[in-house]
């Protein structure tokens, strides 16, 4: 195989922009020959490609080497589970699942498909993995640079949505719809980028609203502590009513700290580094009220944001070709999905909540706010898929 036939399955605004790289050429080696949706009014701007109004027609005819997932969210469980099983290499968007008990379906698919064929490529579209701020901090961390972490800390409210936003689409921002708010639509990328970054927590605690902000059933606000195996803590702010809004990520280790503020007037990425350990210092100075001196450390780094979904779908074609390494492997979705669950069902418990966190308690929570969500979402009967645990 010298290019790969690549299927996208969902042309809202999002998988018609992934389809616009491809048949512009900027995806090498890769052709958009087929889409898929459910309204036809969104594949007329698509005559060349093949059109299906079903996933499993699609995923079946033997067109495609590959689709790319774009859906509203509960239907990357369910499509992702069908495209796998069918041994097709899948793309999904993120989330990869909306509940963790999905993910594992999903992850399960992979698996057993992987089985049959070690090649198969399975990805996430995590875009933020390949931007050069957050791959230098992820690089200094794991040289040791910062030394063990003891503190983070990520205010991103920089999310601010009108009423307009959410009334756009029926299935936005309601339990049956998308499930959730602000933890499932806009922050999966930093929830990812900050387990990347810091790891698995070990318990989390929340608080926050649903429609605190907005005419909305879901959540549009989340402050959250994070508590990690080695007695590290974290915190989590986001929101999508709040303007002007912050989007600053703070790590500190006992070597340093780097800290990444990203505004209107730009970013900044700063390293400040402790000549003495501040484990070390605190113990064998004399000084009562003395600190670590330190060393301000200057970072080049080029290359903007990176290339975002464009160099996800380019990585995801040279993983099926040419056996690259994955930049966002698929699997790796469910540590965000369960770090997201787990703020979700503390906010609304009123507990803290300590993973891996009881998957089937959070499932069984999240049927009943679907049962009375506002929007009733419409299974498709034809494809043939054992949906006995499944939230849809």
């Amino acid at each position: 195989m010298d290019k790969v036939r690549l299927g996208i399955i969902g042309v809202g605004g999002v998988g018609t922009s992934h389809a616009k790289q491809v048949m512009d050429g900027q995806v090498p080696r890769c052709e958009l020959v087929a889409v898929c949706d459910i309204d036809p009014e969104r594949m007329k701007g698509f005559p060349k490609q093949k059109q299906f109004s079903d996933s499993a027609e699609l995923i079946r005819s033997g067109e495609v080497d590959a689709v790319l997932i774009a859906t509203p969210h509960y239907d990357h469980t369910t499509i992702g589970i069908d495209a796998l099983n069918c041994g097709l290499h899948t793309l999904v968007e993120k989330p990869i699942s909306v509940t963790v008990a999905d993910a594992k379906r999903l992850i399960a698919a992979y698996k057993k498909a992987q089985k049959k064929n070690p090649d198969i490529r399975f990805c996430a579209m995590f875009n933020q993995r390949t931007d050069p701020y957050y791959i230098k901090m992820h690089e200094l961390i794991n040289k040791g640079e910062l030394g063990e972490i003891r503190r983070s800390n990520w205010i991103i409210t920089n999310w601010f949505r009108t009423e307009a936003y959410y009334r756009s689409g029926g299935w936005r921002a309601t339990w049956a719809g998308e499930g959730g708010g602000v933890l499932v639509n806009q922050c999966p990328h930093n929830i990812d980028l900050y387990q990347w970054l810091c790891g698995m927590p070990c318990a989390i605690t929340a608080i926050g609203g649903l429609g605190k902000y907005h005419d909305i059933e879901v959540e549009d606000d989340c402050s959250a502590l994070f508590e990690y195996p080695n007695g590290a803590t974290g915190a989590f702010f986001t929101s999508t009513g709040e303007a002007p809004g912050t989007n600053r990520l703070e790590i500190c280790g006992d070597r340093g700290k780097l800290v990444l503020e990203i505004s209107r007037g730009g970013r900044k990425l700063e390293f400040v580094r402790n000549e003495v350990p501040a484990n070390i210092y605190l113990k064998e100075s004399s000084s009562g009220f003395g600190a670590p001196p330190v060393w301000n450390v200057d970072i080049p780094i080029s290359g903007g944001a990176g290339e975002q979904h464009l160099g996800i779908k380019k990585n995801f074609v040279a993983a099926i070709l040419d056996g690259a390494k994955l930049i966002a492997p698929a699997e790796e979705g469910i540590r965000a999905v369960e770090i997201a669950n787990a703020m979700q069902y503390s906010m609304q418990i009123g507990k803290r909540i300590e993973l891996p966190m009881d998957d089937k308690a959070y499932q069984a929570h999240l049927k009943k706010l679907i049962a009375n969500s506002t929007h009733k979402k419409k299974t498709d009967k034809k494809v043939n898929l054992d949906l006995s645990n499944s939230v849809v």
